[in-house]
């Protein structure tokens, strides 16, 4: 069997070292997400996403830096919460194809920044052990063998978490660092040969401070060296370092009427350093104001013959600063992102949470900037309209993914997280292309969401730690979208809401009516009180896209309505099936009696629950699901058996048929039904086995039983035969995923492929569902949903034999 990655979606980690955009050459935007470290091309005009996930930290990565190096060979740093540091090599001159040649464990606690030098072999680590590593890479011209030295650790003192770090050359012989973080001083040293030795303290913010970025105030090398600090005090600050024994003009900048009360607080006494070949000032350049909360990143750029500054702030929006010629006065030329009067009625529907990363692209022309969804937005300046316009960027889920469920059709996909959001996911097809994007978010939600399944092309449900599961329908703006850019036929749009928003203070989605751009919608009401919740009104211009949704749409206006609210049971909802007709809704939570471990059953017409639940399992019934014909629903649970329940006459009625109370040897994490004509199924098991079973007239036979390496916690049957075979694939708690064929005639004998190291997730594989109405032909697809927090749809091919 060939498999191979077909679309990949996974979000950013909020921390502002956490990536990198490499302007060496390879143009890769490389970001830390979970555990992993990933690879996205942001100029890439078949807007592919993700290309590659680079598994082997065993913790969240912290801080990436691209090394300066040849263009033809990429290096990449990347440090994290497993103490540790990887360097990656590009293999062959394949973008996508990065190996770790070197793990570095010198730091005792979390990496939290690498700070690197273009021109020189030296970088620096921090880390929340209160220490700043300097560090040598010894390599060859074309970087084939790669060695580290640990040249020098700074203790800080007094203690504190260094946040941020940034190196410059200060003159032919000495290099600066500057360390700052969880104190408001910044800490300057210069290297003395190869050491470094603390210089000068400088002192103004008042928090923690965040972004630091060196840059020469000219091309010339000779030019003064400007320092960019920004802190959650809400300001930026910009000094100056000189180099001789006079001191330079005093910045026209600390004049700005803006500053008003600040001058007096403004302290310019210079501070001295000295290299081993000369002695320069280091002075207070200029104070610049705008922002509104914190300020996370700052980044130099000379573009255009202009020095420019790049800031993003937890207030949603991104800031280009530039120097005014006249006055020396520095402005915010350029303010992207979200006005914060738009923030909408709940952090739901509304803010996005601020920015946490923003990167140049290398040829300074476009901006990326990550938010706290764990979305990528990017803008590019347009030099015919003199203006930045937003541009598709990719998204994912912030947290680990619990499960996922293909429409019925296996037009879309729906994945549901721990990060309280369910996402659909699906192909925008356009001439000559087609690439995977997240075109709605129907449900954003207060509690962490378990289990999803659809209940028609335009219906799903999701379970949740709330005790109770909720019903949501498609929206017209999404079925438009949907049609008009993915070739989804939806019918009968006609009688749908246009929209859904989440009421002030409520958990649940209402649904409501678009207004035209044109129509007034407070015009006549006298008492303020009156007048409609802006959040709640909506125009029809936001629901129409020529291309995917950005993120600022997807967080606010492409919601589903809620429809029902299933409730019954006791504890948080563990999985959830819907029969293959439609019209029942099987349900289990979290259970350690037997009164709690039933299985509750609905049915979708009334939404009443059909009475008595299922009684047989003593502990949390883990999995769920209906036969192709309806005829059995197979549930399986951590008190290590499976049952197999039987619809009588009366269709909504399931008495138990068969059980095993043995299954297993440990408990039962999955189960999944086969489509052979003889009623066959598959449990998967914590005593890392998959036992296929077939129900013949009188018993439950055991056909064949597969090994893997590690606990068995997710399996799914293809839903065809394919030649006069059964395909099923299964997902381990390491996060390999194997993908089996066993033949219809002779069950025992299963042929398995494991997908490779380069392409599997980095962690437990939660569900995996093969994508309906591929008939017959050869070329499968599953989507896989992982703790890694990413959604994968694979591409598998069974080669005819």
């Amino acid at each position: 069997m060939n498999i191979s990655p077909e679309f990949v979606a996974i979000g950013g980690n909020r921390n502002p070292a956490a990536a990198d955009w490499d302007v060496y050459g390879s143009g890769i935007l490389a970001f830390g997400a979970d555990d992993c470290v990933a690879l996205w091309n942001p100029q890439d005009e078949s807007l592919a996403g993700v290309h590659a996930l680079l598994t082997g930290h065993t913790k969240a990565v912290n801080a990436v830096k691209f090394f300066p190096s040849p263009s033809s060979v990429s290096v990449l740093l990347s440090g994290a919460s497993d103490h540790t540091i990887r360097i990656w090599r590009s293999q062959d001159n394949d973008p996508s194809r990065y190996a770790c040649v070197k793990t570095v464990s010198g730091h005792t606690n979390s990496v939290t920044k690498i700070a690197t030098l273009p021109g020189s072999d030296v970088f620096a680590s921090g880390s929340s052990d209160g220490s700043v590593k300097i560090w040598k890479l010894i390599h060859d011209e074309s970087f084939t063998t790669i060695d580290i030295e640990l040249v020098q650790t700074i203790k800080l003192s007094p203690r504190y978490f260094p946040l941020i770090l940034a190196l410059a050359q200060l003159d032919t012989k000495s290099m600066v660092l500057a360390v700052a973080g969880t104190r408001p001083g910044i800490q300057i040293f210069v290297s003395h040969d190869s050491q470094f030795q603390l210089s000068a303290t400088l002192t103004g913010h008042e928090g923690w401070i965040r972004a630091l970025d060196f840059t020469r105030e000219s091309a010339d090398a000779c030019g003064d060296l400007l320092l960019a600090s920004a802190s959650q005090d809400k300001y930026i600050r910009l000094w100056r370092f000189h180099q001789g024994s006079e001191l330079p003009v005093a910045s026209s900048a600390l004049n700005d009427p803006a500053l008003g009360g600040f001058v007096k607080s403004l302290s310019n006494k210079p501070h001295w350093i000295e290299s081993t070949t000369s002695k320069h000032s280091i002075t207070f350049e200029a104070l610049l104001l705008g922002h509104e909360d914190w300020i996370y990143t700052a980044s130099w750029r000379h573009r255009d013959g202009k020095l420019q500054l790049l800031s993003v702030s937890e207030d949603n929006s991104l800031a280009i600063w530039e120097s005014d010629p006249s006055s020396g006065v520095w402005v915010c030329i350029t303010r992207l992102g979200e006005i914060s009067g738009q923030k909408g009625s709940t952090s739901a529907t509304g803010s996005a949470g601020g920015f946490w990363i923003g990167l140049w692209s290398p040829d300074s022309n476009s901006v990326v900037s990550l938010g706290r969804t764990g979305s990528w937005r990017k803008w590019t300046y347009s030099s015919e309209a003199d203006m930045w316009t937003q541009q598709v960027a990719i998204t994912g889920h912030a947290r680990e993914v619990r499960g996922v469920a293909w429409s019925r059709d296996g037009s879309y996909l729906l994945s549901t997280s721990q990060d309280q959001t369910t996402r659909l996911f699906s192909e925008w097809k356009r001439e000559g292309a087609s690439s995977w994007h997240e075109f709605s978010r129907p449900q954003i939600h207060g509690y962490d969401l378990n289990c999803i399944d659809t209940i028609s092309d335009s219906q799903f449900l999701t379970g949740a730690d709330e005790k109770l599961l909720r019903v949501f329908d498609e929206p017209r703006g999404v079925a438009d979208m949907l049609s008009k850019l993915c070739n989804i036929e939806s019918k009968g749009t006609e009688n749908l809401p246009d929209a859904a928003n989440i009421p002030v203070l409520g958990l649940s989605n209402k649904a409501i009516q678009a207004v035209g751009d044109d129509e007034p919608t407070d015009e006549g009401i006298e008492d303020e009180r009156d007048a409609a919740d802006p959040a709640s009104i909506i125009r029809k211009s936001a629901l129409e896209f020529s291309h995917p949704p950005f993120e600022d749409h997807l967080a606010r206006h492409l919601l589903w309505p809620e429809t029902e609210k299933l409730y019954g049971h006791g504890y948080e909802i563990s999985t959830v099936a819907v029969s293959r007709d439609g019209s029942l809704v099987a349900t289990a939570c979290r259970a350690s009696s037997l009164d709690h471990a039933v299985i509750r059953l609905y049915d979708t017409k009334e939404w009443l629950e059909v009475k008595p639940a299922l009684k047989a399992h003593s502990l949390t019934v883990t999995s769920l699901q209906f036969s192709p014909d309806d005829k059995y629903l197979l549930s399986v649970g951590r008190d290590r058996q499976w049952a197999v329940w039987e619809r009588s006459q009366e269709p909504e009625l399931y008495t138990l048929k068969h059980s095993n109370p043995k299954g297993h040897s440990r408990m039962i994490l999955n189960c999944a039904w086969t489509p052979l004509e003889q009623p066959t199924f598959l449990t998967a098991g914590r005593d890392k086995s998959v036992k296929i079973w077939q129900i013949t007239d009188t018993e439950v036979q055991l056909k064949a039983t597969i090994t893997a390496d590690a606990s068995v916690t997710a399996v799914a049957s293809c839903g065809k035969v394919v030649d006069d075979s059964t395909l099923f694939a299964f997902g381990t708690e390491t996060g390999r995923i194997g993908v089996a064929r066993a033949k219809t005639e002779s069950l025992d004998s299963v042929e398995v492929e494991t997908i490779s190291d380069m392409i599997s997730p980095a962690k437990t594989v939660n569900q995996i569902v093969w994508r309906p109405g591929r008939d017959g032909s050869q070329s499968q697809q599953i989507a896989v949903a992982t703790d890694d927090s990413s959604v994968r749809v694979y591409n598998v091919t069974a080669r005819a034999k």
